[in-house]
């Protein structure tokens, strides 16, 4: 694989993904970009089959897409029960598990057959097929979560409501000593030099759930997904038809895969970062 994607490397990467989404149109000067027609998309899947699985007459006994739907939310709500306290849970759980879904749904989408192969390009005159072109320029679709825009957008959300539900937890100066206390018990005449400690202790931990943590959770997921677009994309370039039927299937497995893991991880990483900030002070002693 190695030696196959180096020799593609070396002829250029004009035909690979590129970082940023096409703008297709704009609407009253706002620009439209192929990675928002893809999220709108999936949010109105979501939607439709929401509304689907939960009609007005849910069955005591569930069967189809209702006993699909209900042993996903039963399963991140035990999940989740078991890392945060049973106040936070009721917080945290819808917000996790449409994180999770949606996350899914979106990382999926970049194994559908035609997303980002068909666009605009330069079109070839000598071909016999209608609307043939040389390489897509400019694709109708781009996976939502390959956006860094849609990553950032959703670990800011994170971030915020992270913040409110600690101060909803701790109250603020509750939040505050839970930060930047002393978390042991000790004498007075060590108390001072344990409080210096805890002080800067506490300064890097705001460093983090300011920053570090929603920095992680996008670029982690943006590029996770990026990679593994780009990755199949190259497969597709591969000269002989041969090594790149070969190179695709262990491109898809992977990519299938990633999708996965990566859905999860973002939405456990927000159950164990909120779990973090809304603890109490005896759980944390313990």
């Amino acid at each position: 694989m190695a030696a196959a994607f180096g020799a593609r490397a070396a002829t250029g990467a004009e035909n690979l993904p590129p970082q940023a989404p096409s703008v297709l149109f704009t609407v009253l000067g706002l620009p439209v970009t192929n990675s928002m027609i893809c999220t709108w998309i999936v949010a109105a899947i979501i939607l439709v089959v929401v509304r689907a699985t939960t009609p007005k007459n849910i069955k005591e006994i569930p069967s189809g897409m209702q006993n699909v739907m209900e042993a996903l939310v039963e399963g991140w709500e035990g999940l989740m029960g078991d890392i945060l306290d049973k106040r936070v849970t009721r917080w945290v759980f819808p917000f996790a598990a449409t994180f999770f879904i949606f996350i899914l749904m979106s990382n999926f989408v970049d194994v559908i057959p035609g997303v980002g192969s068909i666009g605009f390009g330069t079109p070839v005159k000598s071909s016999w097929l209608p609307f043939s072109i040389e390489g897509v320029q400019r694709p109708f679709f781009r996976p939502p979560t390959t956006d860094a825009n849609l990553t950032v957008a959703m670990a800011a959300i994170f971030l915020v409501m992270s913040l409110y539900w600690a101060v909803r937890y701790n109250g603020f100066w509750g939040l505050i000593k839970h930060i930047f206390g002393v978390k042991v018990e000790m004498s007075k005449w060590l108390f001072p030099l344990l409080l210096v400690m805890f002080l800067f202790i506490g300064l890097l931990d705001m460093i983090s759930i300011l920053f570090a943590r929603p920095v992680a959770l996008a670029m982690r997921l943006y590029g996770n997904i990026f990679a593994g677009s780009t990755i199949l994309d190259m497969t597709l370039h591969v000269k002989s038809w041969l090594v790149s039927i070969l190179l695709s299937f262990v491109a898809y497995g992977y990519d299938v895969f990633e999708c996965l893991v990566q859905a999860f991880v973002f939405a456990i990483l927000v159950v164990a970062f909120v779990g973090t900030l809304c603890t109490s002070s005896e759980e944390h002693a313990h």
